[in-house]
């Protein structure tokens, strides 16, 4: 499904990115490990073709099409979404418009809606007013609207309460199961392991994948012995 072959990436004449190699089959969810600063968010953004990152080498993949040099617009019509972890307030744009635009099926709509307790926002400014974890709901909402071969989810938990974990967590676990899409999913806390299965787990750390193996093998590492151990053995964690 998506093969991102030893990629390169720089943002503002610095490079963030340093040979950066992943495959994610259909119906694999991967999870990426790594503190803050550490090229996680960059790699998603390029794989969506956020404007300001440039692939310096390498290419990127997508159901055996090289989408390097494609717009957003043309990967999210390919069906590739992405889950930011701060969505930006949007005053004067209801949720309903969005809704309206972003699929035909009211019946979907509705079950998605109540699914994930949004619908008393859908008549309301897109995320203005909102808590955390209300945003991050209508932000998975629009997403699942598309019915995305791939997800991109940039720390779905970051910022959320256990509650809205619990909702959100849920609800892309049976996505999952549903459509047998892809997935790379980065987190800090760990909590959506607790919902979703996923495949493999990968540790980034100066722009470099330095272990990956077992994800909740890596994430009790990670809780032990912090992400220098990951840096100082530099070898595949045991599945």
């Amino acid at each position: 499904m998506l093969e991102i072959e030893n990629i390169t990436v720089s943002a503002e004449n610095n490079i963030i990115l340093k040979d950066i190699s992943l495959k994610i089959k259909k119906g694999e969810i991967l999870i990426l490990f790594g503190p803050n600063g550490s090229g996680k968010s960059t790699l998603i953004k390029t794989i969506m073709g956020i404007s300001g990152y440039s692939i310096l080498k390498g290419k990127i993949l997508f159901e055996n099409e090289d989408i390097s040099s494609y717009p957003v617009s043309k990967r999210a019509r390919m069906g590739i979404g992405i889950m930011f972890q701060h969505p930006p307030k949007i005053h004067g744009v209801k949720l309903s418009h969005l809704v309206e635009y972003l699929s035909p099926d009211k019946n979907y709509v509705d079950e998605l809606s109540e699914r994930l307790k949004i619908k008393e926002f859908l008549q309301r400014e897109l995320n203005v007013d909102l808590s955390g974890g209300e945003i991050k709901r209508v932000e998975l909402f629009q997403i699942l609207l598309q019915k995305p071969k791939l997800l991109l989810l940039d720390e779905p938990e970051s910022g959320v309460d256990i509650e809205n974990i619990s909702i959100i967590g849920k609800v892309l676990n049976d996505y999952f199961k549903i459509f047998h899409c892809g997935a790379l999913i980065i987190t800090h806390t760990g909590y959506i392991l607790e919902y979703v299965k996923a495949n493999k787990g990968y540790v980034m750390m100066d722009g470099k994948i330095f272990c990956g193996g077992d994800p909740e093998k890596i994430f009790n590492v990670i809780k032990e012995n912090g992400y220098e151990k990951c840096r100082k053995c530099e070898a595949r964690v045991s599945e």
